[in-house]
């Protein structure tokens, strides 16, 4: 088996991916993505601390890409600033990480384990962006109120930049459903 190779990480997920897409998530053992990416399970273990976590490494980062757009947003009201935390992930998400993502998301549709996984991931972004409104000044049901909206918003783009047949950008389906939302809300 190669040892120290670069791209370990990306190869294990990608040998992850094809194997729970073909013998799903619980079908499937650590040995096995291992062997597919022609690695071992101990250098699997060095990058993840369990097959799920190869479907939601980065969370950190996915996290911290939204703090840091409601930190460098200019003043506005709440809905503005998350509009710019949502603009600011949109980096997180580049083109060519569509297909991945939308296998990703099919493995986890198929499994309640992970989608409640899933769910847990985007409860801890609105409490996290909760927070940092809070920060800015933002009173406490406002801040919620906007924080759960932004991550409702994030969902219906996402689950529309996954589609198959969807060209438009994250950014650009983001920026059509939060004008949705508003055509909705002056419609109330």
């Amino acid at each position: 088996m190669a040892r120290w190779q670069p791209g370990a990480r990306e190869r294990l997920q990608a040998a992850a991916l094809e194997r729970f897409a073909e013998q799903g998530f619980d079908g499937t053992t650590v040995a096995e993505i291992a062997a597919a990416a022609g690695l071992t399970e101990r250098t699997f273990f060095r990058h993840f601390a369990d097959k799920r976590e190869v479907l939601f490494f980065g969370q950190d980062r996915f996290e911290h890409m939204f703090l840091e757009g409601i930190d460098n947003a200019a003043e506005g009201p709440p809905m503005s600033i998350v509009a710019a935390a949502l603009e600011s992930a949109t980096a997180f998400f580049p083109d060519e990480r569509r297909a991945w993502s939308r296998a990703r998301q099919a493995v986890i549709d198929a499994d309640p384990s992970l989608q409640e996984r899933e769910l847990l991931k985007l409860s801890s972004l609105a409490v996290a962006m909760t927070r940092a409104l809070r920060l800015r000044g933002i009173e406490d049901t406002a801040a919620a109120l906007t924080a759960e909206t932004g991550v409702a918003v994030f969902r219906v783009a996402f689950g529309a930049w996954i589609a198959e047949g969807e060209e438009r950008s994250l950014a650009e389906l983001q920026r059509a459903v939060l004008a949705e939302l508003r055509s909705l809300v002056s419609t109330a």
